[in-house]
């Protein structure tokens, strides 16, 4: 499985699970220790690792809303995150900056889910926020084109659970005048991860 292009900001890690469809399918949600993994996961690696140099500051003053979607459809999924973006749209940038939109039991199949993401960028368009905000994305299984599924780099994109993560165009403006190159933190990144490891990696989650 490849992803035609990278997505994201080059900014995101690996998860330290892989479940399977049918799990994620038949899983009873816990929304709490959904947002729990998810707040690890963001700790150890995004920020704990300095994968990405501007995720700490909304993270630590509690501007990131982190929302568990119990749909186990991609239709249903749309109804989420059509509500999503419309919240983020309307709310105060200096009490609610970004979503994680975490759908552990919808989409659970990374080829799939990629698919999905044509359909994501279709309805910002289509709410009129073209412009305004973006979607970015995080999956278990994420693979960048021409790699291997076991290559480390295809880490900076793993997440516990399936999500979207929506963000503003401005806050993605601001962000990458502060930090620079923007291929540097990605090449960085790579970097980073390629001497950790995967040994590294598993210590990470060790505690």
């Amino acid at each position: 499985m490849v992803t035609p292009k990278y997505r994201g900001s080059a900014t995101q890690a690996a998860a330290p699970m892989n479940l399977s469809a049918s799990y994620l399918r038949g899983m009873v949600i816990d929304s709490d220790e959904i947002i729990a993994m998810t707040r690890r996961w963001l700790e150890k690696s995004v920020i704990g690792l300095d994968l990405c140099p501007f995720a700490a500051g909304p993270y630590r003053d509690n501007r990131v809303r982190f929302y568990v979607s119990e749909q186990r459809t991609a239709s249903g999924l749309l109804e989420d995150l059509r509500l999503e973006l419309r919240n983020l749209h309307a709310a105060d940038p200096l009490h609610h900056e970004t979503t994680l939109l975490i759908h552990p039991c919808a989409l659970a199949d990374f080829v799939e889910y990629n698919d999905f993401l044509e359909v994501c960028d279709a309805t910002v368009d289509d709410l009129g926020l073209q412009g305004e905000l973006q979607v970015a994305s995080f999956h278990p299984q994420y693979q960048f084109a021409d790699t291997q599924p076991d290559d480390i780099e295809n880490f900076t994109n793993r997440s516990p659970y399936p999500m979207l993560h929506l963000l503003r165009e401005a806050s993605v403006e601001r962000a990458v005048a502060a930090a620079g190159d923007t291929e540097e933190i990605y090449r960085r990144n790579i970097r980073t991860l390629r001497e950790l490891g995967h040994l590294g990696w598993q210590r990470l989650w060790r505690d």
